[in-house]
């Protein structure tokens, strides 16, 4: 595979091919190409989408040429156990069998197709973030980081977590983070790497602290550390579940003090690759060349879901993302200056609400450990609907953005 971009973020349209299939002898070579035209930089799985658009077309011609289902002959390939449950689960939301089996076989003005795509991503997190956790005598508790909350939803995942580990309402723990005078330094919020550094430490930092207000209130309950459990609000015996106090009465037996803990990485509560898979159904007016995406799936592998909600979120805004970079978003360059010809980032073309599909978002929660979530989304997008385009009129489109003028122009080719 020979690649040709800027240098740097452009190098990551290289990777899909061997992260999503196992190729035995691969060979790939990045070309960087100054084209002066500014200088680049990261955005959303900087390169992989790009990459998986054109893995993904490149699939479904390799399909093509053995008469095979584009589905069946990745599931041949593909030897992820987790991507092999998505593309079932997927292909049945979508409703699959519908497709024409000959692309461009379907009659009318107005063509209908599906296709699908793949993708995989890090996002693992590493070493480097330190926090800590502070229960205080009047039961409040603070939970303390460096990292930073950029819209990711950090500091909700954040609560959950040291809610859960002591019994308690993600509204009863104060986050705090973005500020690096408590010396609690963090790595940054990017690569989707937030969660999953963060993560580990905030649970460990938090249950160090509640080990600590066990062995305060142990003599207390008459009761070895080892028997004692966080309820609802609650700290008891689980060999006598009378002998109960409140989370307000434990935490009363501090005084004026108060237990304040830190948290050590875990490698065994994060992890990284995780995989995902999207089904694209579009309708394509050849009169007009216009392209109206109806439906994408989207089946995330997400690792463990802390909070289900930010996650579904995280998903939908990928694939709207992806949905841009496929149909609408563009810069245009003088080829003569190299100066960019857009007006302004006011009238750049992003999708709207006309243009946003039924999403359906599928959480695929293996409950394996933490990891990241923010950039995999969007990977897949472009290939979903770069093949169902190709399903609906029976010609390909090899360049994005997919506009009307270039739909028009391969149909125009087609009956040539």
């Amino acid at each position: 595979m020979r690649g040709y971009g800027t240098g740097g973020i452009s190098s990551g349209a290289g990777f899909q091919a061997p992260y999503v299939y196992h190729v035995p002898n691969f060979r790939t070579e990045k070309v960087n190409v100054a084209v002066n035209a500014g200088n680049q930089r990261a955005m959303r799985a900087p390169g992989h989408p790009q990459g998986a658009f054109a893995m993904d077309c490149l699939m479904d011609e390799l399909a093509e040429k053995l008469a095979m289902n584009p589905l069946e002959f990745r599931r041949i390939n593909d030897t992820s156990e987790i991507r092999q449950a998505q593309y079932t689960l997927g292909a049945q939301e979508i409703g699959w069998h519908r497709r024409n089996s000959v692309p461009g076989s379907g009659t009318g003005i107005k063509k209908r197709g599906m296709g699908l795509g793949s993708g995989r991503w890090g996002g693992g997190g590493g070493r480097g973030t330190e926090a800590r956790v502070t229960i205080n005598a009047d039961g409040t508790v603070e939970a303390v980081t460096g990292t930073q909350d950029i819209g990711t939803g950090i500091r909700t995942a954040i609560a959950i977590i040291v809610a859960e580990e002591f019994g308690l309402a993600p509204t009863d723990i104060t986050v705090k983070v973005g500020d690096s005078e408590p010396g609690l330094p963090s790595g940054g919020s990017g690569g989707s790497q937030t969660t999953a550094s963060v993560a580990p430490v905030i649970k460990t930092a938090a249950a160090a602290a509640k080990q600590k207000l066990f062995e305060r209130i142990a003599p207390l309950l008459e009761a070895p550390v080892e028997e004692l459990r966080v309820g609802t609000g609650t700290i008891y015996v689980v060999s006598d579940r009378t002998k109960t106090l409140s989370w307000a009465q434990a935490t009363g037996q501090l005084g004026m003090e108060s237990i304040s803990e830190g948290g050590q990485w875990d490698e065994e509560l994060r992890q990284g690759g995780v995989a995902g898979t999207q089904f694209a159904e579009v309708e394509v007016d050849t009169e007009t060349g216009v392209i109206k995406v109806l439906k994408i799936v989207a089946v995330q592998d997400c690792g463990l879901a802390i909070n289900r909600l930010t996650t579904e979120s995280q998903i939908n805004g990928g694939v709207i993302m992806g949905l841009g970079q496929t149909l609408l978003e563009e810069r245009f360059m003088d080829a003569q200056t190299g100066r960019m010809m857009n007006a302004n980032l006011e009238d750049y073309k992003v999708p709207g609400t006309f243009e946003i599909p039924e999403i359906k978002s599928i959480v695929f929660d293996t409950h394996r450990k933490v990891t990241g979530i923010g950039e995999p989304p969007c990977i897949p997008t472009l290939g979903a609907i770069a093949n169902a385009v190709y399903n609906a009129i029976g010609v390909r489109i090899r360049s994005l953005p997919l506009t009307p003028d270039k739909v028009l122009a391969a149909l125009a080719e087609k009956k040539a």
